[in-house]
């Protein structure tokens, strides 16, 4: 209740205010992300890739002469944590829009409270449906797949290149918004290609911000019919930690993990018990030949020679050069409903990611492509989904 009564609290309307609208400094920046905690890499890498982009951009010049800044709070993956953390962007810092924030259940409390501050909210690290209302939020933009649109990718593969039936299918998700988007997504999926009942599906699950996985674990081995696939919606420590648990007691199945789970921090978290885990990307493999990625690759190296390059942190870049695009093509003063009708008005256009985007008035969502990858060796790398049956 106490939540509740802090999201529905009133507060004052910033649309044409706020510090980064008045003339002269700098375009100030907001993320509400997970800085620590068993999650933590994955907001490191958002923040890496925003801060590339606009490093790349302050060094040209910035926009229109002013230079980018972005103030990062850690809410350690809580939604208790991000609800005073976005006031304080939103409300007291003023800030020109909150952009990469982390997590499905961190976004259902962010979203709310950046629409009615007629703020931006953009690019958020979470393929939750939450975000992808129909008719849409004018203030919620997203760019990447969403998780049913992952989910729905690794189904297809499954039951048409690795012969299993609907029902040989388990989940194992985070006990939250967010493995529940991705196993309702996953679940319609299944019902369009003949599931008939839902409860012939194993489902085990697990705590936010937690390693207990054991009884997730059991609730999928003792399924019947045994499993021969799982898909995990979780956090790349639990879901190590099942992936290694499940093989050690002979399960005998593929795994696949939706993008959130951070493929790169996955692999570390696995060792040798990788091989053969997919992972579903919202983005190209960060080592493609695509103008984009190169991009990508020189503004980290310019900040850092040997920062490590990651899907995630080359998500955060490519949203936030989304970003930029839509302050560019602003006319007049920058200010939060100018910048909102600039990402409207963006249309088809293309980065150089090997994909056309496309955001509207009626359409905020710039990308639905989903790209497979395969762990192999300690290393993930582009998969291809006809090559599903020769898998390990």
């Amino acid at each position: 209740m106490a939540l509740l009564w802090l999201l529905c609290g009133t507060s004052p309307c910033l649309g044409q205010t706020g510090e980064a609208a008045r003339p002269g400094g700098s375009l100030v920046f907001g993320m509400s992300t997970v800085l620590s905690g068993p999650a933590a890499r994955l907001g490191q890498d958002m923040r890496a890739g925003v801060l590339a982009a606009f490093g790349e951009a302050n060094r040209a010049g910035g926009i229109k002469g002013r230079t980018l800044s972005l103030e990062a709070l850690d809410d350690g993956y809580e939604p208790e944590r991000t609800v005073p953390n976005m006031r304080y962007l939103v409300e007291e810092r003023e800030v020109l829009a909150v952009v990469g924030n982390v997590g499905t259940p961190n976004a259902v409390v962010a979203a709310p409270i950046a629409s009615r501050n007629n703020t931006l909210f953009f690019g958020a690290y979470t393929g939750a449906g939450v975000l992808r209302k129909i008719p849409v939020d004018r203030y919620v933009i997203n760019f990447r797949a969403s998780y049913a649109e992952e989910t729905e990718a690794m189904v297809e593969a499954l039951l048409k290149y690795g012969g299993l039936r609907p029902d040989e299918i388990a989940f194992f998700t985070q006990r939250d918004a967010y493995g529940d988007a991705g196993f309702v997504g996953g679940i319609e999926a299944l019902r369009r290609h003949g599931l008939a009942d839902v409860s012939q599906v194993a489902h085990g699950r697990y705590e936010r911000n937690s390693l207990a996985v054991e009884n997730g674990l059991a609730d999928v081995i003792l399924a019947q019919p045994t499993p021969r696939a799982v898909i995990m919606v979780g956090a790349y420590a639990p879901c190590a930690k099942f992936v290694k648990l499940a093989k050690a007691s002979t399960l005998a199945c593929r795994f696949l993990a939706v993008s959130f789970v951070g493929a790169d921090a996955l692999v570390d978290a696995l060792g040798e018990e990788g091989n053969g885990v997919i992972v579903t990307q919202v983005v190209p493999h960060f080592d493609a030949d695509l103008a984009l990625v190169r991009d990508y690759r020189q503004a980290v190296r310019s900040l850092d020679e040997n920062a490590p390059l990651s899907f995630g942190a080359l998500e955060g870049y490519i949203a936030t050069r989304i970003l930029l695009r839509a302050l560019a093509a602003v006319s007049g003063p920058i200010t939060r409903e100018a910048l909102v009708n600039a990402m409207d008005g963006l249309g088809r256009f293309d980065l150089g990611l090997g994909e056309p985007l496309h955001l509207a008035p009626d359409e905020h969502q710039a990308c639905h492509r989903v790209w497979p990858t395969i762990i192999r060796h300690g290393k993930v790398v582009p998969f291809q989904w006809q090559n599903f049956s020769s898998s390990p």
